[in-house]
């Protein structure tokens, strides 16, 4: 039985990692506009292409990506010393999430959580993240739509480690993720199908 206070540091520490807006602190730093206030709105890598920068928007995807990764490599790599089992991890992975869905830095005005659960997944199994991220990509590829291909990896993902694992609280973790997800593309939804949504590299306005 892990101790209650390690699960808070854990869980509290995970979702301070996810709390780093990276898409906000990059564009800040390479003087761009808030991607906030443009095209989508939303402060993830994706928006910030729509600001011509892809070196912008390299650096946010994989901000968000690896503190994802490590939020839950680090509850990992304590789990056998502080008796933190797959509950603690499981929990971990929605806290570091939550925290880029929600920021305590930023208002609680986050992102979507794409490259953010991309990360979180490799940190669970590279087998598992990679198969959700080639089914990103082959969407995105085929359809030039993020937002389609991130509900794609999300609806596939719970099925490829429930396949690949079994059921346990790491199911129900990648599960709740995905969910998560999915509501927060809801007006991405109702753009696709009115067929008002943007596509991959489409400038902002």
């Amino acid at each position: 039985m892990p101790n209650v206070l390690n699960v808070l540091i854990a869980v509290v520490g995970a979702y301070l990692i996810g709390s780093i807006s990276f898409a906000v602190v990059v564009s800040k730093a390479m003087r761009l506009d808030d991607p906030r206030t443009y095209g989508s709105k939303n402060p993830g890598a994706t928006n910030v292409l729509r600001s011509g920068s892809k070196t912008a928007a390299i650096l946010t995807l994989l901000g968000d990506a690896l503190k994802g990764w490590f939020a839950v490599w680090l509850v990992i790599q304590f789990s056998d010393r502080y008796q933190l089992g797959e509950e603690v991890i499981a929990l971990g992975a929605i806290a570091v999430f939550l925290g880029h869905v929600f920021p305590v830095f930023f208002k609680f005005k986050g992102g979507k959580g794409v490259a953010t659960a991309a990360g979180v997944l490799f940190a669970l199994s590279w087998i598992l993240g990679l198969a959700t991220v080639a089914t990103w990509v082959i969407i995105a590829f085929f359809f030039r739509y993020s937002s389609l291909a991130a509900l794609a990896a999300a609806i596939f993902a719970p099925f490829y480690e429930f396949f690949m694992y079994g059921p346990g609280p790491i199911s129900v973790a990648v599960v709740v993720i995905a969910m998560l997800l999915i509501w927060r593309h809801a007006s991405n939804i109702a753009r696709l199908m009115a067929g008002k949504e943007s596509r991959l590299g489409q400038k902002k306005s």
